[in-house]
């Protein structure tokens, strides 16, 4: 042993200690041998120390205690050994626990699942939208940088103008095109063939029509056509001839490191032409004459064999279009701008089967304006109003008139002038905008009213417009109230938005109709945060409302004033005063209000590994009048939470275990209420949603088989895990072993399923345990044992096994003495239950007699 510890690596300055349970860190590739630590018995003389557990032959302890490592540890095959140490051959002392934790060391490089891959991209396709994938994968802890993998573009061949056109995303690995690559990528001419026929037939088609006939050559037999048919066959294989070829690299401790190890691969890629093309948008003019259906656009779609659908976007009642086989678009009416300026036609290309084969395209269809409709006025008389002695030039109104064409077009430009006027010429309007303006001061006592007819031309049309023009008094009388003090009025906080508080009049002297004499009511004091408002009609009346919620703890009282006001200007010289204001009192009464949160909508988001104890969140609430208020949770389906009801912090209960592929989000009400009167409350719902952890491995949905020997079949194992993505599939199969094994294999199938082969049939019939290791994608998995049993089979496939070799079957004799000794039983046990009842019988005639003697 003294020799043993010279000789290993660690055998100076090691720990010593009792036999006690130990954890030690081990880096693996540690050289060997390796001392770790020497175990010291209690008692003087020992026989020896003994080492169980998963040593897998790696780690041994020697007689006096010491435990050392003779192979080196693989964090890959193996990150945790548990052990087991006794001293003595008979036990004396323990067993005591040893983990060794293997610690990760970067020695293993990333790799790309395979050598070359291949992309194919479209002309045309969107930046960052990715179009093909690499991946690689690094043996090393995935929790560590060891295993933090970056991907990089090394080059891309050819870069004849060092133009990048393609990028790759350094976490994912996805490739897709950059801006030049989106704006610049062309593909090389190639034949096209059309739905209905196939390569072969269009590439003779179009040799036909670039090369001079050969007569009775068959195409097959002419060097030319031949020639032609191999380059076309070569560009439709893109490992032969790619268009572009990429060289990436995946880098660990995430590229970031001078001590980083790599992995490379080539991507070859292919740009094919994107036929694909939206052909919008399509300018049509309105009350198109022709033949219908009118073909005013064409799609073709990337597959030559895909059928074409067309759906309108806005779900109109009517939708005058329609596609054909061909991917020609069809107008099957006349259409009408007025009606719908705008069309969006959505065009599906889809197989046989209803899958889309190219990615929707909005064609948008344009309905250009003609000039087809005449202008219109608004009003069949327009009445306007303008006060005498307003000086010359003073604007009398805008006349409105509406031209349905487009506004954008001169088919919608109007011009305006006065035909007549009665019953004199004293006005003017502006031959674009129809602006009406008074050339002199006008006096009631030369005329109350005018009638003006106005002609409106748009470039086809003309239309006359009737204007009554009234001349109105001037406004030199104040609107005055029947009181300017309308007292104190009381109004509790919760009275409801709309409510009247008061009706306030006032009368005008003016004439009657005008705007002088019009009034109207505004509140110009006392009301800064807009809680009441002024409704004013025609009558001289106006109502005061509530517009906001009264709160008596903001404001418990108001003093608002109110003017009455014209909406036309007063003379010179005339003001507004005391006599056209009011002054109105509101106090405000003080109710006892249910509880207010802070926050109106609760939304959480948590990891589904939180612990238990940990605070989801805080609700916050409070009283209006400031009193006492408590929590309680409603909804809790699971039982998962617990609320603090006087704090409102909300829990995760003891021994609780949230679970996202249970339930992925989940509700529940926080109710807060009056402590003295739990009557009061009120209530918010508060919304959880789980994040996803890792904490589910890869499980066989199966874990045992067959295989016939005769005819071995490859046994598909498959794996789910709850998990959901990036902690799912695609999963990884492996022999626990670590190794290649001399009677099976095991292949990977899809990203969830492998398929494992028998290679070396066994002489005889027999199970074996194979534990297979299943890793997500993650690498978080464990090993399990799937049990294979390999037999001879019957015509139907199933094993069989000869006669008189069934394990555990009984023989005759001994099947026919169970049977005698089953039928015994049970003729003694309908004797005694005979005996019994006659017994019982006796007891009652005895008790009869007896009874008849008393």
């Amino acid at each position: 042993s003294t020799g043993l510890v010279h000789k290993c690596a660690g055998g100076k300055g090691l720990e010593k200690g009792p036999l006690e349970n130990k954890v030690l860190d081990v880096p693996e590739g540690t050289p060997v041998p390796y001392a770790l630590y020497q175990f010291q018995a209690s008692q003087l003389e020992v026989d020896g120390f003994r080492l169980t557990g998963e040593t897998e032959g790696k780690i041994s302890i020697s007689e006096d205690g010491w435990l050392y490592l003779e192979q080196t540890l693989d964090w890959a095959h193996t990150q945790t050994h548990t052990l087991e140490a006794l001293v003595g051959s008979e036990p004396v002392e323990g067993p005591v626990i040893i983990t060794i934790n293997v610690l990760d060391v970067n020695n293993h490089a990333p790799s790309f699942n395979q050598t070359d891959y291949i992309g194919i991209v479209k002309e045309r396709t969107p930046a960052g939208v990715p179009f093909a994938r690499v991946f690689a994968t690094d043996l090393d802890d995935p929790e560590s940088p060891n295993a933090h993998l970056s991907y990089t573009l090394v080059s891309q061949i050819p870069n004849r103008d060092n133009t990048l056109f393609f990028q790759i995303n350094s976490n994912t690995g996805e490739i897709s095109t950059t801006a030049e690559g989106e704006r610049l990528l062309k593909a090389r001419e190639s034949v096209i063939h059309s739905r209905g026929g196939d390569f072969s037939d269009s590439l003779k088609k179009r040799f036909d029509d670039y090369c001079t006939p050969t007569g009775d050559i068959p195409y097959e037999l002419n060097p030319f056509y031949s020639c032609v048919q191999r380059a076309e066959s070569r560009r439709l294989n893109p490992l032969e001839d790619p268009d572009f070829t990429l060289i990436v690299r995946v880098e660990d401790m995430g590229g970031e490191s001078v001590n980083a190890l790599n992995g490379n691969a080539r991507v070859k890629i292919v740009v094919q032409e994107n036929l694909w093309v939206n052909p919008g948008p399509i300018n049509l003019r309105e009350q198109l004459k022709g033949i219908y259906p009118m073909p005013i656009g064409k799609v073709q779609s990337n597959d030559p064999s895909a059928f074409y659908r067309l759906v309108q976007k806005e779900r109109e009642l009517t939708f005058p279009f329609n596609v054909t086989e061909e991917g020609d678009i069809l107008l099957t009416e006349e259409l009408d701008r007025e009606d719908k300026a705008m069309y969006i036609l959505v065009v599906f290309a889809e197989d046989s089967y209803g899958n889309q084969v190219d990615p929707p395209l909005e064609v948008q269809v344009v309905v250009d304006d003609v000039n087809d409709n005449a202008p219109i006025c608004e009003e069949e008389l327009s009445v306007f109003e303008v006060q005498e002695n307003e000086p010359t030039g003073s604007p009398v109104g805008h006349l409105m008139v509406h031209d349905a064409d487009d506004d954008n077009t001169p088919n919608a430009l109007l011009s305006y002038s006065l035909v007549t006027q009665t019953p004199s010429s004293v006005f003017t309007i502006d031959g674009i905008s129809g602006r009406i303006q008074a050339k002199q001061m006008l006096q009631r006592r030369d005329a109350t009213e005018y009638h003006l007819t106005v002609r409106v031309n748009d470039p086809g049309f003309s239309t006359e417009c009737k204007v009554l023009i009234k001349v109105i008094d001037i406004n030199n009388e104040l609107p005055i109230f029947e009181m300017n003090d309308y007292g104190s009025h009381n109004l509790s906080e919760d009275t409801a938005l709309g409510h009247t508080l008061l009706t306030v009049k006032a009368t005008d002297a003016d004439d009657p109709g005008t705007g002088s004499s019009r009034i109207e009511f505004h509140i110009t004091a006392g009301n800064e945060d807009g809680v009441f408002a002024m409704e004013t009609d025609d009558n001289g009346e106006g109502r005061l409302v509530v517009a906001k919620s009264l709160n008596y703890e903001t404001a418990s009282s108001y003093k608002l004033q109110i003017d009455a006001r014209n909406p036309e200007p007063l003379v010179s010289g005339l003001e507004y005063g005391a006599e056209s204001s009011a002054v109105v009192s509101v106090v405000i009464s003080d109710v006892d209000e249910a509880p207010v949160f802070d926050m109106d909508i609760l939304d959480v988001t948590v990891p589904e590994d939180t612990k238990e104890g940990a605070t989801l969140l805080k609700i916050d609430a409070k009283d209006p009048e400031g009193k006492e208020i408590l929590f309680k949770m409603e909804g809790d389906t699971k039982g998962w939470l617990e609320i603090d009801p006087a704090t409102g912090e909300i829990k995760i209960k003891n021994k609780a275990v949230l679970d996202r592929e249970t339930v992925e989000a989940f509700h529940f009400t926080v109710v807060a209420f009056e402590k003295a009167n739990p009557e009061l409350s009120s209530e918010r719902e508060v919304s959880v949603r789980l994040l996803d952890v890792n904490d589910n491995v890869p499980k066989l949905t199966e874990n045992q088989a067959f295989i016939c020997v005769k005819k071995p079949q490859p046994i598909v194992l498959t794996a789910l895990d709850a998990d959901a993505d990036p902690f799912g599939a695609p999963f990884t199969f492996s022999l626990a072993q670590g190794k290649k094994s001399p009677n099976w294999d095991l292949s990977a199938v899809d990203g969830t399923s492998a398929k494992l082969t028998l290679k070396k049939s066994p002489s005889e019939d027999k199970t074996f345990l194979i534990p297979i290791n299943i890793k997500d994608n993650a690498g978080m998995g464990i090993t399990q044992k799937f049990e294979v049993r390999v037999c001879n089979c019957t015509e139907l496939g199933y094993c069989f096994t000869e006669p008189g070799v069934h394990a555990g079957v009984l023989g005759m004799p001994t099947t026919i003495g169970i049977l005698a000794g089953t039928v015994g039983f049970i003729a003694l046990v309908l004797i005694i239950a005979f005996h019994r009842i006659k017994k019982d019988n006796q007891k009652k005639a005895l008790l009869g007699e007896t009874d008849a003697i008393l």
